[in-house]
């Protein structure tokens, strides 16, 4: 069994910045890919940013410039640096390992 414990949501204004992460416990052989998704309010869930085991990253068109993903392999977590904060990126943001695990989510809120 897999465990991600997620943490570093907030309120903020719009402008500001939040950090998340996401660290991995439990039963992993080896993880490759750790990403970050996020669902707002009568939305679909979307990708927001995912960084494999070999440092390749993508990212939604929509945070490009703004948020930076990271990982540090030795402690199994990942991160999302998100600066310029707006209050389009108000949602509830998961974790997701191997495209098998996912975190119970952290609320972001953004405001005007």
């Amino acid at each position: 069994q897999v465990q991600l414990m997620e943490s570093g949501g907030g309120l903020v204004q719009a402008g500001g910045s939040l950090r998340l992460s996401c660290a991995a416990s439990g039963s992993i052989f080896s993880i490759n890919l750790m990403g970050w998704y996020r669902q707002a309010p009568g939305k679909q869930r979307e990708l927001v940013a995912a960084v494999t085991s070999g440092g390749t990253i993508n990212y939604a068109d929509s945070v490009k410039g703004r948020f930076t993903i990271s990982r540090d392999n030795a402690k199994n977590t990942v991160y999302l640096q998100m600066n310029s904060l707006r209050p389009e990126d108000t949602a509830v943001y998961y974790c997701r390992v191997n495209l098998v695990y996912w975190g119970q989510g952290t609320q972001v809120t953004v405001s005007s």
